[in-house]
């Protein structure tokens, strides 16, 4: 149980201050199948806007989770790709995804 004397060294509190928020996961889980560039992951997520998914990108790179690469060129081609970091999350949030399954099934078998 988080309390405010442990707030600051709890790990799960640390583990969701990087990728807590609505995109962080999805941008993961997109990226987990591979090299992704803007485009591509604004295509993949419709519901997100450009800024907040440059934000999103923005943070989880100064977190070490994942890498952008520049190339010089015209135009301008930015490629996106998960760190030895951010590829250890995959385990983790593919026994995140079972569980939603799982509640997933069991909301439509109540209903």
């Amino acid at each position: 149980m988080v309390t405010s004397e442990n707030y600051l060294s709890c790990p799960l509190t640390s583990a969701m201050e990087i990728i807590g928020g609505k995109w962080k996961i999805v941008i993961l889980g997109h990226l987990f199948t591979g090299v992704k560039r803007f485009g591509e992951l604004k295509q993949l997520m419709p519901g997100v806007t450009q800024k907040m998914l440059t934000q999103q990108l923005r943070e989880l790179e100064t977190d070490g989770l994942l890498h952008r690469e520049i190339y010089k060129e015209i135009p301008p081609k930015v490629e996106y790709s998960l760190t030895e970091s951010g590829k250890s999350l995959e385990p983790i949030l593919k026994e995140l995804c079972i569980w939603g399954m799982q509640l997933i099934e069991k909301n439509n078998d109540t209903n």
